[in-house]
């Protein structure tokens, strides 16, 4: 969680701003507000950031993807190819489209594998909505090109990899909207927030009005807007923005910490030669949030994460967490049960117990992930290497 290690002065002047003014809400009150804009002004900044025409910031990541899902035409019928590993967020909102989720094998960037989408095409697939996972970015030549071979629409959800790049590309810029998160386990936060990006203009047009019960924003009164759509209530405050916007500001110095000390650590690392990292496809771009790797066997992966954990190392198990891999998505797999889904669009619930993902689970059951931290100091980090490498070498 790197933007909550930092909070500071400049986050309380921003929000003191928009206090001052009376003004929460993000729409309107333009006398009131003393041009204090902080939607606005986080929008500008975070698309200038990533070299694209529009983006619209929104009250979650979750939001985010639905109003993606919706801009795209995304609805009742179609299919969308997603991960079995990410939070489970994704998935609940292609759900809530009435649209088909479609689990694909990942490969060891992480993200969703080329030949995994590929061998989930139906002639019901619309979409393909891609999580870069844990900082890392797919292999998105491969994955574009798969994208256009087949005529499906490629989301990004760049939410858990912002200020990555891939050849110099910015993690939200590859496909047709990009989608990301600011809540309090990201590597900015808002609290609560999000925001789509993309080029389009007809996209952004839907994806403002849709966040926003249909307005079209272009009336000075809020009473007077027409309603070209009709939409929900996706609205990022303006107190909100005003901390992401300063937490954005803080981005380029988290990513600089975060590299050096995982550089640190994956240096030490090196050494163990039954080890083997995250196929990350261009470390210069990599955002670092995390440090994941790969051990010879689940046996050994569990062993060393009970050591990590009797040493303090910030580790998971993804195999084992409730809300990031399909394996234990028991809501999910169960969902014929109203209990577990109160409402659906769907006209036939697919049989999530029979998806069946095997080099998924083999990378799974050998990966380990490392948090990192911006304020670790050199000595702790060479701590934590130390410690690491010391359990590494006993355990193989």
């Amino acid at each position: 969680m790197p933007g909550t290690e930092i909070f500071g002065e400049e986050e309380k002047k921003e929000v003191l701003d928009v206090l001052n003014t009376g003004v929460l809400m993000r729409y309107n009150h333009e006398d009131e507000r003393k041009n204090c804009w902080k939607a606005k002004t986080f929008e500008q900044e975070f698309a200038a950031y990533h070299d694209v025409h529009y983006c619209h910031m929104c009250a979650s990541g979750t939001s985010a993807d639905a109003i993606a899902l919706a801009a795209c035409g995304v609805g009742i019928g179609d299919e969308v190819i997603v991960t079995p590993f990410s939070f489970i967020a994704p998935v609940e909102t292609v759900l809530e489209a009435g649209a088909v989720p479609v689990f694909a094998e990942i490969d060891e960037t992480l993200c969703l594998a080329p030949e995994g989408i590929k061998a989930a095409i139906t002639p019901k697939t619309k979409a393909v909505l891609l999580v870069q996972v844990f900082g890392g970015i797919g292999k998105m030549d491969e994955i574009i090109q798969v994208c256009a071979d087949h005529n499906l629409i490629l989301i990004e959800d760049a939410a858990p990899a912002l200020g990555g790049t891939q050849h110099g590309k910015r993690a939200g810029t590859f496909g047709k909207m990009g989608c990301f998160s600011f809540d309090f386990y990201k590597i900015i936060t808002a609290g609560e927030g999000g925001a789509v990006i993309t080029n389009d203009e007809v996209c952004y047009n839907k994806s403002h009005m849709y966040s926003d019960h249909g307005h079209d924003h272009k009336a000075k009164h809020r009473g007077e807007d027409q309603h070209p759509i009709l939409g929900f209530n996706y609205r990022i405050s303006e107190l909100n923005a005003a901390v992401g916007l300063a937490q954005f500001r803080k981005l380029a110095y988290i990513i600089e910490r975060l590299r050096a000390n995982k550089k640190i650590l994956k240096e030490g690392l090196r050494t163990i030669p039954q080890l083997t990292f995250r196929h990350v496809i261009d470390e210069e771009g990599d955002s670092a949030t995390s440090l994941a790797f790969f051990l010879p066997d689940k046996g050994t992966t569990k062993r060393v994460k009970k050591a990590f954990d009797e040493q303090g190392i910030p580790c998971a198990y993804w195999l084992e967490n409730n809300f990031h891999y399909i394996g234990n998505w028991d809501h999910l797999k169960d969902m014929q049960s109203p209990a577990k889904l109160p409402i659906t669009r769907l006209e036939k619930i697919p049989n999530f117990h029979q998806v069946h993902l095997p080099q998924t689970e083999s990378i799974m059951e050998r990966m380990l992930m490392v948090e990192l931290k911006v304020k670790w100091t050199l000595k702790e980090v060479i701590q934590m290497r130390d410690k690491m490498i010391r359990i590494l070498k006993e355990m193989m």
